[in-house]
């Protein structure tokens, strides 16, 4: 039997009003909460690496594209601090939310079409960490694979600096049960949708609290 998630939902200054099933908060386009945590490996071998992604064929929301390394709904009831499970859920990554860093709050809204209104506030933020790519234990369910991206051509493909980046990773194919690396060369048509304003969070703490703090 499958479990209906409900979410809190507030309206676009964030009072809160009530609670919804995650259905009907997207087919009404309610404002509700996600957590978002995106890996950096700082250390890596091409400089300063995003760890990225590959949603699943199935999402409902951006399916088959490269996101966040990590997100997912807040239930009802719960707060920022709680959202730290889906680090352990979807990436097998156990840790506190000691060990993030915080960038700030950003409401995101898109129409997808007129049955799916995706309005979120976005927590969102950092976590260092330098772990093999292969030594992630992705959840299948949701995630089809995962991608490295050097930051700073990351940053330029969104800037429209750059038409195409390279993205090394591991891929699941689900046929044969296996994962595999692999290499792609990506463009900003393969990367799921956040603001501007989004992303200058997510660069500015970056640079600020982890760059500049070692020195790169």
């Amino acid at each position: 039997m499958t479990t209906t998630e409900m979410l809190d939902i507030f309206d676009q200054d964030m009072n809160h009003l009530g609670t919804a099933s995650r259905q009907e908060a997207h087919a009404q386009g309610l404002w509700h909460q996600t957590f978002h945590c995106w890996v950096l490996n700082p250390s890596a071998e091409r400089g300063p690496s995003l760890l990225l992604q590959l949603r699943h064929k199935n999402k409902d929301t951006f399916p088959g594209m490269l996101d966040t390394s990590c997100a997912g709904h807040l239930l009802a009831g719960e707060t920022i601090q709680d959202g730290v499970r889906e680090l352990e859920e979807e990436l097998g990554l156990s840790v506190s939310l000691s060990d993030l860093l915080y960038c700030g709050r950003v409401a995101e809204e898109y129409v997808l079409s007129e049955r799916l209104i995706d309005r979120e506030f976005n927590h969102i933020f950092v976590y260092a960490c330098d772990k093999p790519l292969q030594e992630y234990h992705f959840q299948l369910s949701e995630i089809s694979g995962l991608f490295m991206v050097n930051l700073r051509e990351f940053e330029k493909l969104l800037a429209g600096g750059r038409t195409t980046i390279s993205a090394a990773g591991v891929l699941h194919d689900e046929l044969e049960g296996v994962t595999s690396p692999v290499v792609r060369e990506i463009g900003r048509e393969d990367i799921a949708l956040n603001s501007p304003e989004y992303f200058e969070l997510l660069f500015n703490t970056i640079d600020e609290r982890i760059i500049k703090s070692r020195g790169r």
